[in-house]
């Protein structure tokens, strides 16, 4: 991996300040309702999210706001920026979404700051969906958009791994079978992103979209999401 790789593995790895650690994306009501059950069942799960649901369109997203700000077209940026907000189809992913996002952006501004995230807070002061947080970031610093797509799609799939394992879904050993199991999957989901428009968002994962809607009323959680 390049140097122009490492601001990836920074702002993508859990020690970046954006509480990943504290959603579990639906995961944990469908352990308890017992979708989820051993390291089948939730391989399935993560694909069908990768291919068909919240990971697909979240790809889209971040490369369609990667475009809007290299080609300075703060219209299509905010366009991009309010879909995503209402592609959250819940109370907990929208909180999932925009909490991780507005963390990800007040770091970045700190740290790695860039003239692209100045100005996608002068255009767009509102809540901020992780993905185009993500995705401005990576294209004001001039990186690779194909990689960068990626590697957020691994942290996306570690991170719910890193949930299934604290939930005893797996344990660790399978969570790593299953997270490079996926990698395949990853690749084509990026090499799709790259060149998809607004219209190609969509998606097939209802399951998953009712265990978030259930998740807020359970009774006991260890997620906020």
């Amino acid at each position: 991996m390049s140097s122009a790789h490492l601001p990836l593995m920074v702002w993508l790895s859990p020690s970046f300040p954006v509480g990943a650690f504290a959603y579990s994306h639906g995961l944990e009501w469908a352990f308890e309702a017992g979708d989820l059950h051993d390291a089948a069942t939730l391989r399935d799960w993560l694909e069908a999210l990768v291919v068909h649901g919240s990971l697909r369109n979240d790809l889209i997203l971040f490369a369609n706001a990667c475009r809007m700000v290299a080609a300075g077209d703060n219209a299509g940026l905010i366009e991009t920026a309010e879909l995503a907000l209402a592609l959250a189809n819940s109370a907990e992913r929208r909180l999932e979404t925009v909490t991780q996002g507005n963390a990800f952006i007040a770091a970045v501004r700190a740290a790695w700051p860039c003239e692209a995230i100045e100005g996608l807070r002068s255009a767009w002061p509102g809540d901020i969906a992780y993905p185009i947080a993500v995705g401005v970031a990576a294209a004001g610093h001039d990186l690779p958009l194909r990689p960068a797509l990626e590697a957020y799609g691994l942290g996306f799939v570690a991170n719910l791994v890193s949930a299934s394992v604290r939930l005893g879904i797996v344990g660790q050993t399978d969570g790593q079978r299953i997270t490079a199991g996926l990698v395949p999957a990853l690749h084509e989901a990026a090499a799709a992103a790259e060149i998809a428009t607004l219209d190609d968002l969509g998606g097939c994962a209802l399951r998953s979209d009712l265990a978030s809607l259930r998740h807020e009323t359970q009774y006991s959680r260890l997620f906020r999401s």
